[in-house]
């Protein structure tokens, strides 16, 4: 099977399906990378924002045969139950040698099944792009947000070498700064923790104290660690529920090191504590990201842009 597109040029035909926080971001940044993209959502006024702002060639509130089929790249936008639902309800609609790709931020329970459905002569290939708000919404989208970020590519053996590669130069033209690839376990398991069991610590940090007045007092540590408490809750809890297993696991860890770390401060273990400290300060700082963007960092393979 032959992919439509050879390599994403100017000319490829970009359809995304779901225009919000995340599609409207993609959007925002192929537009200003010169590509015609189009969209198809559940709100004309979604649309007419998105138009009206520059970053939509054109758009739809009904799904059209006409609409799928000359499309050359499919970008899901959605949540992954939606996405499930659609897959079956229109890929019938995909022409020979479409390549359909995702945002969805559990692949475990998804991308198998997306590839068990879609025609033979169609490819899907599974990424993660590693950025958001703590708002949704088209109005909110914003493109700077993929700058210095990480974009996770999840293929199976079902995948081809020109469908990695066109994912790969999707990433980097929405602005990633890095580009990797995992297996689905492997993805859903770092995805576990890396950014669900965050989500889980702000939440429950959020519900624990409600004395009036702690907003007159708190300072930025307590603001930097419940960012991600502004939540979109019908997405997060999906999700959670999407990644059970992988979670409890990461929430076990988190609960056992937060024990120990109790138990040293009941015992008045001073060396103990300053131990977990270390260790946290240079795990920590691994994570801090690049003071400035110098190029696209390939994670696998021996291509090295910056």
């Amino acid at each position: 099977m032959a992919l439509k597109l050879k390599e994403l040029d100017k000319n490829a035909d970009i359809l995304i399906v779901g225009l919000g926080l995340i599609g409207g971001s993609y959007a925002k940044a192929l537009t200003k990378q010169g590509y015609k993209v189009r969209a198809i959502t559940r709100k004309q006024s979604d649309i007419d924002y998105a138009i009206e702002n520059g970053f939509l060639y054109s758009g739809q509130t009904e799904v059209t045969k006409e609409a799928i089929e000359k499309a050359d790249l499919i970008v899901l936008a959605l949540y992954p139950h939606i996405l499930l639902e659609w897959i079956k309800d229109y890929s019938k609609y995909f022409s020979s040698g479409t390549l359909i790709t995702d945002v969805t931020g559990i692949k475990g329970s998804v991308v198998e099944k997306v590839q068990a459905i879609i025609p033979e002569n169609t490819e899907f290939i599974a990424a993660h792009p590693m950025a958001g708000r703590e708002s949704s919404g088209v109005e909110y989208s914003d493109d700077s947000v993929f700058q210095k970020a990480n974009y996770i590519i999840v293929p199976t053996e079902k995948n081809t070498a020109e469908a990695i590669k066109i994912c790969e130069q999707l990433g980097e033209k929405l602005g990633f700064y890095r580009i990797s690839s995992l297996d689905i376990e492997t993805h859903d398991r770092m995805i576990a923790f890396l950014s669900q069991l965050t989500h889980c610590i702000a939440v429950s940090l959020m519900c624990t104290n409600n004395m009036p007045g702690l907003e007159v007092y708190t300072g930025d540590s307590f603001r930097d660690l419940t960012r991600i408490a502004k939540i979109n809750e019908e997405m997060w809890t999906e999700l959670f529920l999407w990644n059970k297993e992988a979670l409890l696991r990461e929430m076990d860890s988190f609960n056992k090191e937060f024990l120990h770390l109790r138990q040293a401060l009941i015992d008045n273990d001073a060396e103990e504590m300053k131990r977990m400290m270390r260790l946290s300060t240079e795990r920590r700082t691994k994570f801090d990201k690049p003071t400035s963007k110098s190029g696209i960092i390939y994670e696998n393979d021996e291509r090295k842009d910056g």
